[in-house]
Protein backbone atom coordinates (compact mmCIF):
# COMPACT_ATOMS: atom_id res chain seq x y z
CA UNK A 1 0.00 0.00 0.00
CA UNK A 2 1.23 3.38 -0.99
CA UNK A 3 1.84 5.94 1.70
CA UNK A 4 -0.23 9.01 1.63
CA UNK A 5 -0.73 12.10 3.95
CA UNK A 6 -3.84 13.08 5.28
CA UNK A 7 -5.06 16.78 6.44
CA UNK A 8 -7.77 17.23 9.38
CA UNK A 9 -9.56 20.41 10.07
CA UNK A 10 -12.19 21.54 12.63
CA UNK A 11 -12.60 24.60 10.76
CA UNK A 12 -13.77 27.82 12.93
CA UNK A 13 -14.12 31.25 13.18
CA UNK A 14 -12.29 32.04 16.35
CA UNK A 15 -9.87 29.26 16.67
CA UNK A 16 -9.14 26.56 13.45
CA UNK A 17 -7.08 23.13 14.13
CA UNK A 18 -5.27 21.08 12.01
CA UNK A 19 -3.77 17.85 12.12
CA UNK A 20 -1.77 16.12 9.91
CA UNK A 21 -1.31 12.28 9.32
CA UNK A 22 0.88 10.12 7.60
CA UNK A 23 0.08 6.19 6.53
CA UNK A 24 1.76 3.86 5.46
CA UNK A 25 0.51 0.77 5.15
CA UNK A 26 -1.79 0.19 8.56
CA UNK A 27 -0.03 2.37 10.37
CA UNK A 28 -1.07 6.24 10.87
CA UNK A 29 1.70 8.61 12.70
CA UNK A 30 1.58 11.91 13.67
CA UNK A 31 3.19 14.81 11.07
CA UNK A 32 2.11 17.57 12.68
CA UNK A 33 -0.81 19.54 14.21
CA UNK A 34 -1.50 23.09 15.29
CA UNK A 35 -3.84 25.83 15.43
CA UNK A 36 -4.41 29.17 13.61
CA UNK A 37 -5.70 31.89 16.23
CA UNK A 38 -8.28 33.94 14.81
CA UNK A 39 -10.03 35.59 17.85
CA UNK A 40 -7.51 39.10 17.95
CA UNK A 41 -9.08 39.92 14.25
CA UNK A 42 -11.97 42.09 14.05
CA UNK A 43 -13.41 41.74 10.52
CA UNK A 44 -14.96 38.28 9.43
CA UNK A 45 -13.84 38.44 5.75
CA UNK A 46 -10.37 38.83 6.49
CA UNK A 47 -10.71 35.70 8.95
CA UNK A 48 -11.81 33.92 5.85
CA UNK A 49 -8.65 35.13 3.59
CA UNK A 50 -6.67 34.16 6.72
CA UNK A 51 -7.64 30.52 6.92
CA UNK A 52 -7.41 30.20 3.13
CA UNK A 53 -4.27 31.11 3.17
CA UNK A 54 -3.35 28.93 5.98
CA UNK A 55 -4.63 25.90 4.36
CA UNK A 56 -2.54 26.94 1.46
CA UNK A 57 -0.07 27.16 3.38
CA UNK A 58 -0.43 23.65 4.91
CA UNK A 59 -1.26 21.59 1.62
CA UNK A 60 2.02 23.36 0.18
CA UNK A 61 4.30 22.34 3.27
CA UNK A 62 3.05 18.62 3.31
CA UNK A 63 1.42 17.73 -0.02
CA UNK A 64 -1.52 15.70 1.63
CA UNK A 65 -3.20 13.60 -0.49
CA UNK A 66 -6.53 13.96 0.99
CA UNK A 67 -8.42 16.91 3.22
CA UNK A 68 -10.73 15.25 6.26
CA UNK A 69 -13.07 17.84 7.52
CA UNK A 70 -15.67 18.46 10.58
CA UNK A 71 -18.96 19.06 9.23
CA UNK A 72 -20.64 21.83 10.83
CA UNK A 73 -23.14 20.49 13.23
CA UNK A 74 -26.91 22.09 13.81
CA UNK A 75 -26.91 24.67 16.15
CA UNK A 76 -29.52 26.85 17.52
CA UNK A 77 -27.76 30.43 16.21
CA UNK A 78 -27.91 30.88 13.07
CA UNK A 79 -25.51 33.42 13.00
CA UNK A 80 -22.72 31.03 14.09
CA UNK A 81 -23.87 28.48 12.01
CA UNK A 82 -23.41 30.70 8.43
CA UNK A 83 -20.01 31.94 10.23
CA UNK A 84 -18.82 28.15 10.85
CA UNK A 85 -20.31 27.18 6.93
CA UNK A 86 -18.14 30.12 6.01
CA UNK A 87 -14.76 28.95 7.58
CA UNK A 88 -15.29 25.59 6.69
CA UNK A 89 -16.10 26.77 2.99
CA UNK A 90 -13.11 28.49 2.28
CA UNK A 91 -11.18 25.82 3.83
CA UNK A 92 -12.57 23.72 0.82
CA UNK A 93 -11.96 25.80 -1.74
CA UNK A 94 -8.18 25.87 -0.12
CA UNK A 95 -8.20 22.22 -0.70
CA UNK A 96 -10.09 22.46 -4.30
CA UNK A 97 -7.28 24.78 -5.45
CA UNK A 98 -4.83 22.86 -5.15
CA UNK A 99 -7.00 19.61 -6.28
CA UNK A 100 -7.04 17.96 -2.77
CA UNK A 101 -10.14 15.38 -2.40
CA UNK A 102 -12.43 16.43 0.51
CA UNK A 103 -14.43 14.38 2.76
CA UNK A 104 -16.45 15.74 5.44
CA UNK A 105 -17.49 13.70 8.86
CA UNK A 106 -20.07 14.51 11.42
CA UNK A 107 -18.54 15.43 14.73
CA UNK A 108 -20.49 12.82 16.10
CA UNK A 109 -18.87 10.25 13.49
CA UNK A 110 -15.31 11.52 14.36
CA UNK A 111 -16.08 11.19 18.27
CA UNK A 112 -17.65 7.76 17.80
CA UNK A 113 -14.18 6.71 15.31
CA UNK A 114 -11.79 7.80 18.02
CA UNK A 115 -13.44 6.82 21.14
CA UNK A 116 -16.16 4.79 20.33
CA UNK A 117 -18.75 7.10 22.24
CA UNK A 118 -20.54 9.99 19.87
CA UNK A 119 -20.93 12.00 22.87
CA UNK A 120 -17.20 12.01 24.19
CA UNK A 121 -15.79 15.43 25.18
CA UNK A 122 -12.86 16.86 23.33
CA UNK A 123 -11.04 15.78 26.19
CA UNK A 124 -11.80 12.30 25.66
CA UNK A 125 -10.96 12.42 22.29
CA UNK A 126 -7.53 14.28 23.13
CA UNK A 127 -6.77 11.56 25.54
CA UNK A 128 -7.41 8.73 22.88
CA UNK A 129 -5.50 10.59 20.23
CA UNK A 130 -2.43 10.59 22.39
CA UNK A 131 -3.13 6.84 23.04
CA UNK A 132 -3.68 6.04 19.66
CA UNK A 133 -0.66 7.85 18.19
CA UNK A 134 1.90 7.63 20.89
CA UNK A 135 2.15 11.51 21.37
CA UNK A 136 4.03 12.54 24.13
CA UNK A 137 2.82 15.49 26.74
CA UNK A 138 5.08 18.17 24.98
CA UNK A 139 3.61 17.78 21.49
CA UNK A 140 -0.09 18.22 22.77
CA UNK A 141 -1.55 21.70 22.74
CA UNK A 142 -3.63 23.46 25.14
CA UNK A 143 -6.31 24.04 22.50
CA UNK A 144 -8.33 21.06 21.71
CA UNK A 145 -9.09 22.25 18.46
CA UNK A 146 -5.95 21.09 17.49
CA UNK A 147 -7.05 17.12 18.43
CA UNK A 148 -10.23 17.86 16.92
CA UNK A 149 -8.48 18.65 13.57
CA UNK A 150 -6.44 15.60 14.01
CA UNK A 151 -9.12 13.46 14.98
CA UNK A 152 -11.00 14.40 11.69
CA UNK A 153 -7.45 12.79 10.08
CA UNK A 154 -7.90 9.69 11.92
CA UNK A 155 -11.44 9.41 11.49
CA UNK A 156 -10.34 9.50 7.70
CA UNK A 157 -8.12 6.57 8.04
CA UNK A 158 -10.36 4.45 10.10
CA UNK A 159 -12.92 4.97 7.03
CA UNK A 160 -10.75 4.05 4.53
CA UNK A 161 -8.21 1.51 5.89
CA UNK A 162 -11.03 -0.69 6.27
CA UNK A 163 -9.85 -3.52 4.58
CA UNK A 164 -13.44 -4.68 4.09
CA UNK A 165 -13.79 -1.68 2.05
CA UNK A 166 -12.06 -2.91 -0.96
CA UNK A 167 -14.83 -5.69 -1.56
CA UNK A 168 -18.70 -4.19 -1.76
CA UNK A 169 -20.87 -6.99 -0.41
CA UNK A 170 -24.50 -6.96 -0.93
CA UNK A 171 -24.93 -9.49 1.59
CA UNK A 172 -23.87 -12.10 4.15
CA UNK A 173 -24.66 -14.57 0.99
CA UNK A 174 -22.21 -12.60 -1.58
CA UNK A 175 -19.66 -12.32 1.41
CA UNK A 176 -19.65 -16.35 1.74
CA UNK A 177 -19.86 -16.57 -2.31
CA UNK A 178 -16.64 -14.33 -2.65
CA UNK A 179 -14.70 -15.55 0.61
CA UNK A 180 -15.38 -19.16 0.57
CA UNK A 181 -12.37 -20.17 2.74
CA UNK A 182 -13.09 -17.90 5.31
CA UNK A 183 -15.94 -20.08 6.16
CA UNK A 184 -15.14 -23.21 8.45
CA UNK A 185 -17.03 -26.52 8.31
Amino acid sequence: MKERIILGIDPGTTIMGYGLLKVSGNKPVLIAMGVLQLNKMDDHYLKLRRIFERVVSLIDQYHPDELAIEAPFFGKNVQSMLKLGRAQGVAMAAALSRDIPIVEYAPLKIKMSITGNGRASKEQVADMLKRILHISDDLMLPQLDATDGLAAALCHFYQTNNPLSEKKYTSWKDFINKNPKAIKK
